[in-house]
């Protein structure tokens, strides 16, 4: 499995707000600070981007500017009880100022780790739920959950646990309403639309 692994992604938007502390890993500072990225509809998906310190240092984040980056999509499991229990991050590798067009796509080998499920909208329209297991080096793993439309979530429908997929796709924000005891709160999900996916070792698009 270790060499099918893929997580490759790349987006061009602009900062909505400034950098805020992440977390410290292995003595490394990471910042956070949000994204956003327009789609060709018009909407607008709000990402969270993490970056190292000595990438912050090189290329401050400016609300209302312009970046370019390339990572990783990352998860891990949220304890604190706020919040969505998957919290699902952009890994940056690379941060630069950028300008034009904005950008948001990614390409993904793992592993199926949930049967699929296979629902319509109240409006009718086919969709088809995954959790994909992307393998990181050192044993750890993403967990990244993925949403597939019309004919292709019908042939996603049919794949088993422990499938091998390929799939191309972006990164896209949701919003919802949850109940919490006598009250409702807005959360934000965020959730991989596939383009593309083919099993791999097939020659077939599914």
């Amino acid at each position: 499995m270790e060499s099918y692994t893929v997580n490759q992604a790349a987006l061009r938007g602009r900062a909505a707000g400034p950098a805020g502390p992440s977390h410290v890993n292995h003595g490394v500072t990471y910042f956070l600070f949000p994204l956003e990225v327009e789609r060709l509809s018009g909407a607008t998906d709000t990402l969270n981007v993490v970056v190292s310190e000595e990438m912050l240092a090189a290329c401050p984040i400016l609300p209302g500017e312009g970046y370019q980056v390339t990572g990783e999509i990352r998860s891990f499991n949220n304890r604190s009880g706020v919040g969505s229990r998957l919290v699902i991050t952009f890994f940056a590798k690379t941060l630069a100022p950028a300008q034009g067009s904005h950008e948001n796509h990614l390409e993904l080998v793992g592993v199926l780790c949930r049967a699929p499920t296979l629902r319509r909208t109240p409006l009718g329209r086919e969709i088809c739920d995954l959790l994909l297991a992307v393998n990181r080096r050192y044993g750890r793993a993403d967990y990244l959950p993925c949403i597939t439309w019309g004919a292709l979530a019908r042939s996603c429908g049919e794949l088993e646990i422990g499938d091998t997929v390929h799939l191309t796709g972006r990164l896209q924000s949701r919003k919802y309403r949850k109940v919490q005891g006598d009250r409702e709160e807005e959360r934000t999900a965020f959730e991989i639309s596939v383009l593309s996916l083919e099993p791999v070792g097939s020659q077939t698009s599914a």
